[in-house]
Order: C-alpha cells, then sequence, then structure tokens
C-alpha cells in the first residue's frame, strides 16, 4: 500500500512502536524511514496529538494499528493527515464471528466486576476483546513479570501483549521519549477470555488474580 502510494526513500512514515515489528518493517521495505509516535493509554493505539508532534516536512504517511479490540481515534487522525497532506493507512484485526465477540464481552463485563488490584481495561467505543489487558500496576509488591509467573504458577494462562517496544529493537532503535509506550509495555497484561473458557476457569482468574492483587495498590 506504501509502495502504491509512492512512498519511498527520503519519506518518513509515522508508525505505533506499541506492539509488532512488522508495521517498522513493511515502511523500511518501501524505503521509507519509520518514525515512532505515542499511543494513548486508553486504547493502546496511536494518540493523535503525538502523531502530529511527530510530523516534519518529510512526512508522506501514517500508519494506524487498531489493538487489542480497540479502534483508534480515527477521525482525528484523518484530520491531522488532512491538514499535513499525509496519507493514512488503517491496519486492522482478523474480525471474530458476532457470537465470539459477545461471548468475550460476557466475560469481560464478569472480570471487570471481580477483578481487583490491576486496572481493567476501558470497554468503550465497541470493544470487541480480541484482548483482554490489564495494567499491573509497577509499585515494587510485586511487577508485572512477577504478577505474571505467579498466575501462570495458578494454572492461567496470560501472556506479555508487547514484550518490547519496535523503538528499543536493535534494528530500529531511537532516541524518543515515547512515555506512555514505555509504561504500556512495563505494565500490561492479557488474561484469558476465549469463547471457549469455561464459568470455572473464568473464576480460576479472578480467584488468581485477587489472591496476589492484594500486594499492590488499590487501582486507580
Amino acid at each position: 500500500m506504501l509502495r502504491a502510494a509512492g512512498v519511498g526513500v527520503g519519506d518518513e512514515v509515522v508508525v505505533p512502536a506499541f506492539g509488532n515489528v512488522e508495521v517498522a518493517e513493511a515502511v523500511a521495505l518501501a524505503g521509507a524511514l519509520p518514525i515512532f509516535a505515542d499511543v494513548d493509554p486508553v486504547t493502546y493505539c496511536l494518540a493523535p496529538d503525538t502523531v502530529e508532534s511527530a510530523v516534519t516536512s518529510r512526512t508522506a504517511a501514517v500508519v494506524v494499528v487498531h489493538r487489542f479490540g480497540r479502534r483508534a481515534d480515527i477521525a482525528r487522525l484523518y484530520a491531522v493527515g488532512q491538514r499535513h497532506g499525509l496519507l493514512v493507512l488503517e491496519q486492522g484485526e482478523s474480525e471474530a464471528p458476532y457470537d465470539e465477540i459477545a461471548q468475550r464481552r460476557e466475560r469481560a463485563a464478569y472480570l471487570d466486576a471481580k477483578l481487583k488490584g490491576v486496572r481493567t481495561p476501558d470497554g468503550g467505543d465497541g470493544h470487541t476483546y480480541q484482548q483482554y489487558v490489564v495494567r499491573v500496576p509497577g509499585n515494587g509488591r510485586p511487577d508485572r513479570d512477577a504478577f505474571a509467573r505467579a498466575l501462570r504458577s495458578r494454572g492461567v494462562d496470560c501472556r506479555v501483549p508487547v514484550k518490547t517496544p519496535v523503538h528499543r529493537l536493535p534494528e530500529f532503535r531511537r532516541c524518543v521519549s515515547l512515555p506512555q509506550t514505555e509504561l504500556a509495555a512495563d505494565e500490561t497484561l492479557a488474561l484469558p477470555v476465549d469463547a471457549t473458557l469455561t464459568k470455572r476457569e473464568i473464576q480460576r482468574v479472578v480467584s488468581a488474580c485477587n489472591a496476589l492483587g492484594g500486594l499492590l495498590q488499590p487501582a486507580f
């Protein structure tokens, strides 16, 4: 898509650092330079104000990635693109069947109501819960990684959604300030909400998290 639009050598393309490396790799394959902007702390998608701050005279495009079942603020991002004459491309997630999304939302609502000691995701804007991503505040008692290990030892299949932001990888290392990206990479943890989960399994997730959550500062 970038090549078809004429994006190439000498151009810059604004992309998120919180996520998979493939987007930055695609920009590099087109001959352009990926420029990293920060994410919104609620949606984990590109924040329009940080995109606008990253725009230079060489910026040709923005690649917006919708994340975890939440959509980016695409109206504001397109407005940024219009103001600066930029191509705005969207990368979505594979859509699950409606009945599966409904079941995920049902399980997410249960977790929202029962979980303590972690920050639950904001369910606004039609969240489809491709992943149920909580925050584990790092106050030293324990941190996210210790929390995840403890959950796994209790039989909960959790995972760190973004282990290393792209701007920290050797091939794309940049000296850039992305505070929300860094914080999200350090605190986020994906808990299971698959439609296949039984009631007993989802209750086990709550019990395991809450047993550990008492060690954390209250969610806020």
